[in-house]
C-alpha cells in the first residue's frame, strides 16, 4: 500500500543511520505475464526465461525468471523505505543472484544502511551506501545488491 500524498517518501540524509537495516512491507509476487513482458521491453529472448521446454531440460527444470527484473523490483520496494527523497541513484554494485527465482515466488526485501558521507561540492547533499537484500516466500536469499544513493539533507 502506497503511503497518501500528505505522508512523507523516504527518508532524508540524517535519517538514515549507518548500521540500520529496514524490513520493507511491499512484496511482490512474480506473474508470467509481468516476466514475459519484461523480458520484451529489454529484449531478451534466452530460452531459459522464456521457454518452458528449454528451461525443463536445464538444472533448473522450469523458467527461471530474469535477474534484472528480480533487481529493479527489489530497488522499487525500497523506494518508500530508503530512497523516496533520492536526487539520484549514483551507483549499483555487486548485484549477486545467490538462488533462482521462478514464477509465483513472491520477493521481500530488507535495506541496511551501510556507509554514508556528505557531498563535498554541494552542502545540502549526502552520499548513503545501502545493501538490499531480497528473499523469496521460503526465506531463501535470491539476490542482493549494493548502491550509492544521492539524497538531500533536511533543512534547517
Amino acid at each position: 500500500m502506497l503511503r497518501n500524498k500528505n505522508d512523507k517518501l523516504g527518508r532524508y540524509f540524517q535519517e538514515l543511520i549507518v548500521g540500520k537495516s529496514y524490513i520493507h512491507s511491499h512484496t511482490k509476487k512474480i506473474t508470467d505475464e509481468e516476466h514475459r513482458q519484461f523480458c520484451k521491453i529489454t529484449m531478451n529472448r534466452h530460452p531459459l526465461h522464456l521457454d518452458e521446454e528449454s528451461a525443463q531440460k536445464t538444472q533448473f527444470g522450469r523458467i527461471v525468471v530474469v535477474g534484472t527484473y528480480i533487481a529493479s523490483i527489489v530497488v522499487g520496494i525500497s523506494v518508500e523505505d530508503i530512497s523516496g527523497k533520492a536526487i539520484a541513484n549514483l551507483e549499483y554494485e555487486k548485484i549477486i543472484h545467490h538462488n533462482p527465482v521462478f514464477i509465483g515466488d513472491t520477493i521481500r526485501a530488507e535495506t541496511k544502511v551501510i556507509d554514508k558521507r556528505k557531498s563535498v561540492s554541494k552542502p545540502d547533499r549526502g552520499i548513503v551506501h545501502v545493501e538490499t537484500k531480497a528473499f523469496n516466500q521460503n526465506d531463501i536469499l535470491v539476490l542482493s545488491l549494493r548502491r550509492k544513493i544521492l539524497i538531500p539533507l533536511r533543512k534547517k
